[in-house]
């Protein structure tokens, strides 16, 4: 899903105080680890996540990672941290992107 810069100042704005959900370290990037992460979004809509100091990678290249393998949406990359969106299928997990559609 592309993102229209409305619709990314208001994810950015409602992430502002959310603290990292996942970290990644050492053991770096797998397709078990974005299968949780999917999970995760399935139910939040939004989250971040951290790049721990350790990584092999970085926030770019999970970035790209991310949005090559599943249908999650990077709406910012900043520093460590990694935003994530991805719209909900169930109706009462449906926070955001009600909102987020409006803004379209």
């Amino acid at each position: 899903m592309q993102l229209t810069g409305k619709q990314k100042r208001y994810l950015r704005s409602q992430a502002n105080k959310m603290t990292p959900v996942f970290s990644i370290g050492k053991a770096g990037l797998s397709e078990d680890w974005l299968l949780e992460v999917e999970k995760a979004l399935a139910k939040r809509e939004l989250m971040k996540v951290n790049l721990q100091q350790g990584a092999e990678v970085s926030a770019k290249e999970l970035a790209a990672f991310i949005e090559d393998n599943s249908s999650i949406t990077v709406a910012q990359v900043i520093g460590k941290t990694v935003l994530l969106y991805q719209e909900a299928k169930e109706a009462k997990y449906m926070k955001y992107s009600l909102e987020v559609s409006k803004l379209a």
